[in-house]
């Protein structure tokens, strides 16, 4: 690699600096997902600015159970991934430079919004995960760090923790990016095989069949507003030959403003199949969340809102969202 690969924080600290420094956190096995991180990196810092990428399987994120030593490591192809995305240095640490004197006795905690969904199931992986990022942003001092929003409630965990310990940098979420079949791009999508990969589909179905839905609801509601909601006014629009709008007026009024109810509902429902196939999907969660401390969305929610999946499929656990706008009448 032409571009400086660096082990050491002291190594760190000597690179050149020039313009804005903008870094991308990465856990390695490097896929076009992160990429795109990079390059979008690449255009915030501008021309003159400076990319970090940082490598580095951080042992706090993984619970007794779960998988640090299966997870892959391929520096000498994420070497390649990040020079060609525009990469300026790869700071690609061992775990006794990052925690010297080993396992942290003090570390950060996510509180109760990291005990929520993910946190739920990986008890200390969020208190883990802010705690390595609140250390690589003291060692790379960047001016901006850089995201994806497939880890939906990682990124939020990580724009509060900027926010309430006044961190001096810009969080910047990047969306997902998908596969042509509509997975979410993952370093876990390589352990499946492809009976396993046909079921992890259902995943992004489900998340798509609730904007669907979300969409579907929405103009249902428009064209019944724009017409009489009475039962009353409903049946004469029907005499007149205005049968749709009828139906619609009728619909919105059994519907009784539920919509985030909707949505979760449509999306579960493919789900649900999917726990029918062979290999079977086993569902973790589902859930329409307030991105601002992931609670659930209630019936009259507004603004926008992320609805967010974990399943797994074989020995292989996978997370998916997609953000979502209600509407005043939703």
């Amino acid at each position: 690699m032409s571009r400086p690969l660096l082990h050491t924080a002291e190594e760190l600290h000597g690179l050149p600096r020039a313009g804005r420094r903008a870094v991308v956190m990465t856990m390695g096995a490097l896929h076009e997902g992160h990429a795109t991180l990079i390059r979008t990196a690449r255009e915030q810092a501008g021309p003159g600015g400076q990319v970090v990428v940082t490598v580095f399987v951080n042992p706090l994120q993984f619970g007794a159970n779960e998988d640090l030593d299966r997870y892959p490591r391929t520096l000498d192809a994420d070497l390649r991934i990040a020079e060609g995305a525009g990469a300026d240095a790869v700071f690609a640490p061992a775990v006794d430079e990052v925690y010297p004197g080993g396992d942290p006795q003090v570390r950060i905690s996510a509180g109760p919004m990291g005990e929520r969904l993910e946190g739920a199931t990986r008890p200390g992986h969020f208190d883990g995960m802010l705690t390595v990022v609140a250390k690589l942003l003291h060692l790379t001092r960047p001016d901006l760090a850089l995201f994806g929003q497939k880890d939906a409630q990682q990124l939020a965990l990580i724009r509060r923790m900027v926010t309430d310990l006044n961190f001096p940098v810009e969080v910047v979420g990047v969306p997902t990016v998908r596969e042509e079949d509509g997975l979410a791009l993952s370093s876990r999508n390589r352990y499946l095989s492809p009976v396993e990969r046909h079921t992890a589909l259902a995943l992004s179905r489900a998340l798509f069949a609730g904007q669907d839905r979300l969409a579907a609801q929405a103009a249902l509601r428009a064209r019944a507003e724009a017409a009489p909601a009475s039962d009353e006014r409903a049946t004469a629009l029907a005499r007149l030959g205005e049968i749709r709008a009828s139906a619609d007026a009728h619909a919105v009024s059994a519907a009784g403003g539920g919509l985030p109810d909707a949505v979760r509902a449509a999306a579960l429902h493919v789900l649900e199949e999917a726990g029918r196939h062979e290999p079977p999907l086993v569902l973790d969660y589902l859930a329409l969340v307030d991105p601002q401390d992931f609670t659930e969305a209630g019936p009259g929610f507004t603004g926008q809102a992320v609805l967010a999946v974990a399943a797994k499929v074989g020995a292989t656990r996978l997370i998916d969202n997609i953000p979502l706008e209600f509407g005043a009448h939703s």
